[in-house]
């Protein structure tokens, strides 16, 4: 893969390793025995709504690139936000999913959609052999997926590895308003970032270090969650940062009640998508 020889680098790592030690910590729940599973099918049914609005809107991005013979390789498919729309415009492809759970879910939800053309590996993208999959795919894609991974640099060269012609990354943009002002009144601390999901950038300063020219387009698209899972969602990030027990589990339902007197919450997201050609090309 071609590279440029450049004298001056900029050292995102150490950044990147403080910022995930934070990202990567297990939310300390207490408040209900069964609330990682609960939060995972949750999510699962969330997708749904508006027909799998996020990753429609993503494909219709791709669509720049995309062909009805494209062989895709997906890392870190979750229950299908992307892999389920994406599966209509393309040939193939094989998702790469470390969960059971959302290899579960996902194979649920290819089959409501009666889907047959995704190849679900429940295997962790790390153990993958990269002799086996080295340029076997049109598109190399992965969603939500930047900071499952120690290393990023790592993990393009991979991404490139196994394309022949493109690869795309997606990642969301800020937190919710919501959530961050339950994170200030529960902690007593100033919000600065601490569970924001933004990680694009450091995947775009390493490309054009590299020399790819880099698409970038943005997407809005909209969440919808009851009052019980608007909790599990707040606290899986608060929780981080504190034990989310019964009393705490309160506080937040209360809090939430006082915010909104609807039945369910709607916010309105972003997400980036970057796209590119290994060999630099663009588009």
């Amino acid at each position: 893969m071609k590279r440029r020889n450049l004298k001056y680098r900029i050292n995102w790592q150490d950044t990147w390793n403080e910022m995930r030690k934070e990202r990567m910590i297990k939310p300390q729940i207490s408040y209900d025995a069964d609330f990682f599973k609960k939060t995972a099918q949750g999510f699962s049914m969330r997708i749904k709504f508006n027909d799998y609005e996020f990753g429609r809107k993503t494909t219709g991005i791709l669509s720049e690139i995309l062909a009805d013979n494209f062989e895709v390789l997906e890392i870190g498919t979750g229950p299908g936000t992307l892999t389920i729309p994406l599966s209509k415009r393309v040939k193939s492809i094989v998702g790469i999913e470390f969960s059971k759970i959302n290899a579960k879910n996902l194979k649920t939800n290819l089959e409501e959609d009666k889907l047959d053309n995704v190849e679900i590996v429940n295997k962790d993208w790390q153990e993958v052999d990269d002799d086996e999959i080295k340029g076997k795919f049109d598109l190399v894609v992965c969603s939500h997926f930047l900071w499952q991974v120690d290393d990023v640099e790592r993990l393009l060269e991979r991404m490139e590895n196994a394309s022949k012609k493109y690869c795309a990354v997606i990642q969301p943009c800020g937190r919710d308003e919501i959530v961050k002002e339950m994170f200030e009144r529960l902690t007593n601390k100033k919000y600065t970032g601490q569970f924001e999901p933004d990680a694009d950038y450091f995947a775009y300063v390493i490309l054009r270090e590299w020399g790819r020219l880099v698409n970038v387009r943005y997407l809005d698209y909209i969440h919808e969650r009851n009052l019980e899972e608007e909790i599990r969602y707040m606290a899986g990030f608060i929780g981080k940062f504190m034990e989310i027990d019964k009393a705490v589990k309160e506080m937040m339902e209360k809090y939430l009640l006082e915010k909104k007197e609807e039945a369910m919450y709607r916010e309105k997201s972003s997400a980036v998508v970057l796209w590119w050609s290994p060999d630099g090309r663009r588009g």
